[in-house]
């Protein structure tokens, strides 16, 4: 039951322009079988019918806060933060839809696993008959935040108590990827832990944040990937961040000298995982596949082949984890004896 001091959860809901899908986000909420919970709406000053609409609701769970000015997302996620009475924050979006059980799914699993700090789920995509798995526990997630972003933000359930202990907020100069800015702030702070269930319908429309931001969201999506590195018991020079900047990216354009540095980046990199902080096989496999898809360019893929680069690769080969067939090795040969030129 509801306790207006002292509620178990505060669902924080920011909103902006939203009245086409506020009122079936706000019902999925009020309809939750868990039903001890504020609802924190801030509303970052829309001009739309978005506040009309929450007002028709007289349910003494909710708190609407009206922003006058408009300072986007991550400003609103920090003012719920501050806000919230509850023992865990739910986030919520206004385009989206709860499942029923939700609540109940997540609050049974952090009260079972105190040593989890974050709790979000599988969803859907509305509209269609997509289903979205995420990976389940924390050695699978660690892995998964070196690449991407795995934890869908509108389906988490945080402790409130770890944010305090730890001073975390969302960062506003990363936002459109606050969120996973985060996540990755909060995985060496304690478990982080989805559930295979879908708990979320997640809509997917061309006004969303993400959509129109996109190539600005890619490039801080990288910059927390590299963040993601620093959980490790070592420090990255402005040199080995930006060849891995470069990697990750996909670039097909690197020097022999780029080809020895990462191959000693490397080295240092699986040394510095030595507590296991990531999955000690999984990490190496991660850097083993940037060697493989490097060494692919570089030598098996050149554009212009000659005797100067197969020397290159026999210089290097022993140093290499990653091991090429005979027969490629080979080819590698013949066209660099041949002087071979990709046409």
């Amino acid at each position: 039951m509801y306790n207006n001091k002292n509620p178990k959860i505060t669902v924080l809901l920011p909103v902006y322009n939203c009245e086409l899908y506020i009122k079936e986000a706000v019902d999925s909420i009020l309809c939750q079988t868990f039903d001890d919970f504020e609802l924190v709406i801030i509303d970052d000053a829309s001009t739309d019918k978005t506040i009309h609409i929450i007002k028709t609701y007289s349910d003494e769970r909710i708190k609407l806060i009206e922003k006058t000015i408009n300072k986007g997302l991550t400003d609103s996620l920090n003012l719920g933060i501050q806000l919230a009475q509850g023992k865990y924050i739910a986030r919520m979006d206004g385009d989206d839809v709860s499942v029923k059980i939700r609540f109940e799914k997540q609050v049974t699993f952090l009260e079972l696993n105190p040593d989890v700090v974050l709790c979000g789920s599988n969803f859907t995509i509305l509209g269609t008959e997509d289903r979205i798995i995420v990976p389940e526990n924390n050695e699978d997630i660690r892995l998964a935040l070196l690449k991407k972003n795995c934890i869908a933000h509108p389906s988490v359930m945080i402790r409130k108590q770890t944010l305090i202990d730890f001073s975390l907020l969302y960062d506003e100069t990363k936002e459109p990827a606050e969120d996973y800015d985060l996540w990755v702030r909060l995985m060496s702070k304690g478990k982080l832990h989805n559930l295979q269930q879908e708990l979320l319908k997640y809509r997917i429309h061309n006004a969303q944040v993400s959509q129109k931001r996109i190539e600005e969201q890619n490039d801080l999506t990288l910059e927390t990937r590299i963040q993601a590195l620093k959980c490790l018991d070592s420090t990255l020079d402005n040199n080995e961040i930006n060849l891995l900047k470069k990697i990750m990216t996909g670039s097909i354009s690197y020097t022999f000298n780029e080809i020895e540095f990462f191959i000693e980046l490397r080295r240092k990199m699986i040394l510095a995982n030595s507590r296991h902080f990531f999955d000690f096989q999984n990490f190496k496999k991660y850097f083993f596949d940037f060697e493989y898809k490097l060494m692919k360019r570089y030598f098996f893929k050149a554009k212009r082949f000659s005797p100067a680069l197969y020397i290159q690769y026999f210089k290097i080969k022993s140093k290499l984890e990653v091991k090429f067939r005979i027969a490629d090795e080979f080819k590698l040969l013949v066209k660099s004896l041949f002087y071979y030129k990709v046409k």
